[in-house]
């Protein structure tokens, strides 16, 4: 199974915003500065997450996205149906029923053994992101990663975050 590039795009963006002020946004086109991606491509996502109500999207000149709840309360699997959709990843078309010589119709009556193992590795799947939130990817601040990240992000921020919360 593959994944496109605006599941990652979107996760790095989530954990980004998930730092901002209480008041704070950024838009779409710093945020694909900052991880060096097509903006037009970004802001496909960054819409999706919005529709699916994990970010919200604030309209003007001062506009961008915040998160629209908490870091606790999206999870991995969030995300990627967000941008990916709810659909499985892989879709059954009853090839068995195709070609020459078919057999007989009433033995498809069941789901086919691919299907039903193809489906049972989704669900698997599915529940391993489930179980995976915003909150739980944070980097360690204290390891040399952690504090480069910062150090990337704060600066980040000074330059970009709009309607910043005066602390």
């Amino acid at each position: 199974m593959k994944l496109g590039d605006g599941v990652e795009q979107a996760v790095h963006c989530v954990l980004v915003l998930s730092g901002l002020s209480k008041d704070g946004v950024l838009s779409a086109a710093a945020m694909a500065e900052f991880h060096g991606v097509s903006p037009s491509y970004l802001l496909k996502h960054l819409q999706a997450l919005a529709g699916a109500g994990l970010l919200e999207s604030v309209p003007g000149p001062k506009g961008g996205y915040r998160l629209a709840k908490a870091v606790d309360r999206i999870t991995l699997l969030d995300i990627v149906v967000a941008v990916e959709g709810p659909e499985p990843a892989f879709r059954c078309s009853e090839i068995r029923q195709r070609g020459p010589s078919p057999v007989a119709s009433h033995f498809f009556k069941t789901p086919c053994a691919v299907n039903a193992a193809m489906l049972k590795a989704e669900r698997a799947y599915r529940a391993e992101l489930k179980k995976v939130t915003v909150a739980d990817l944070g980097t360690d601040a204290g390891s040399p990663l952690g504090k480069a990240i910062n150090a990337r992000t704060c600066a980040f921020f000074h330059l970009n975050e709009r309607n910043r919360t005066s602390t």
